[in-house]
């Protein structure tokens, strides 16, 4: 797969040079309208963005899980999760484990962060991990993998610094040129015996730059998302073996209508599948952070026999009729193909009902832990949950009145 990494990462970086390039032309129109100076503006736009890159290789990914509400969890916490993520760990060649979090969130999603592959980390709602048998868990896992393997997470971080500092700018310099910050490009060309059409001109260009960049931008950071998520569900059908569970997986997230409460418009293409969405709404494909997640299903489910790169980019060509792949010719034969395994023993088209209490039990044990709740479980079989504020008092069963020291 380097071979295509390294391809749409050729792709990526050409987008984000337009980007780059809207931010130098609103920089320059801006310093020129107000000020009279296009390279001072040109230099005060770079600086920002330089600033602010800095703090997004840096702290990015804190200040990303900070935002999420995501808590660190160890081994011991959640057995079955760390587990899945150590086992796609090996398959992808990962050199480090990543930081495995959870946020606590009905909401069915994940995604992954981090400036390289020695400081990453992966991020699962409690309600996904709760949903999904271990065949679903390891396609989500390994597909937030993929991203990090594939180089995806710093690029995206890269991408939202610099479609926010074009809103930051856009939004600052109209409010200055609104309220009279235009005097400066004015007295230039007067005294230069121009008048005042040329920066008139320079004006009116400016203040449609400035509406025009952030769309335009923000269409570019969503175009490179959507092509990424394609090569993350190819890596994720290739690190697991099995693409129906990455299928299945999606068919849970496409059935739910609960948003993730702690999303933003910066960190929606993050996640695994649109974080803003609702059941019956079909957002338009131009403007959407991530493909169509049905169609996202039919090309696992598509690959027939076994799991490579070629196969993965075959089903592509044929769900969406199209005659180029996401897979370059020169990269496809690079992995071998892989035969599809079998499903898991712990996975039935119909889970048996204790299966899914099982789960349920843990990812809630798993929460009040996070909240340092005790746990008592009382001779009769009641589980008594005892928050923090309550600590050192007596606590009495509510069914069999048998006391405890909380």
């Amino acid at each position: 797969m380097w071979e295509q990494i390294r391809s749409n990462r050729l792709r990526s970086i050409l987008l984000v040079a337009v980007m780059g390039a809207f931010l130098i032309a609103l920089g320059w129109l801006l310093g020129y309208s107000i000020a009279a100076n296009g390279i001072a503006g040109v230099v005060i736009a770079l600086a920002v963005y330089g600033l602010l890159n800095l703090v997004a290789y840096f702290q990015g990914d804190s200040i990303l899980l900070s935002v999420a509400g995501a808590r660190k969890i160890k081994r011991e916490d959640h057995p079955r999760l760390y587990n899945v993520v150590e086992e796609m760990k090996i398959a992808s060649g990962l050199e480090k484990m990543p930081d495995v979090y959870i946020i606590d969130d009905p909401a069915l999603n994940a995604f992954a962060t981090g400036r390289d592959i020695n400081h990453a980390s992966v991020a699962i709602t409690s309600g996904l991990l709760q949903k999904l048998n271990r065949d679903e868990l390891q396609g989500v896992i390994a597909h937030e993998i993929g991203h990090v393997k594939n180089r995806d997470v710093l690029l995206m971080a890269m991408c939202s610094v610099l479609l926010g500092t074009i809103v930051i700018i856009s939004y600052y310099g109209s409010r200055i040129m609104m309220f009279g910050g235009t005097s400066g490009g004015s007295r230039r060309s007067s005294r230069s015996g121009g008048g005042g059409g040329g920066a008139a001109i320079v004006m009116v260009v400016a203040l449609l730059l400035m509406i025009l960049a952030p769309i335009f931008a923000q269409l570019i950071y969503l175009a490179i998302s959507r092509r990424r998520e394609y090569l993350a569900d190819a890596s994720s059908a290739l690190y697991t073996r099995y693409p129906e569970g990455l299928a299945s997986a999606l068919e849970k997230l496409a059935s739910s209508s609960v948003p993730v409460k702690n999303a933003n418009q910066a960190t929606a293409p993050m996640y695994i599948v649109n974080p803003f969405k609702s059941r019956g709404l079909k957002m338009n494909e131009l403007t959407s952070t991530h493909p169509p997640i049905q169609e996202r299903i039919r090309i696992l489910r598509t690959m027939a026999g076994n799991v490579s790169p070629a196969a993965y980019d075959q089903a592509f060509r044929q769900v969406k009729g199209a005659k180029s792949g996401i897979i370059s010719p020169q990269a496809a034969p690079l992995v071998g193909a892989v035969g599809i395994r079998a499903a898991s023993a712990d996975t039935t088209p119909l889970e048996p009902s204790e299966e899914k209490i099982t789960r349920a039990r843990e990812v809630s044990d798993l929460m009040y832990k996070l909240d340092d709740y005790r746990v008592i479980d009382c001779n009769c079989g009641t589980r008594l949950k005892i928050p923090p504020a309550l600590r050192g008092k007596t606590i009495r069963c509510p069914h069999c009145g048998r006391s405890y020291q909380a």
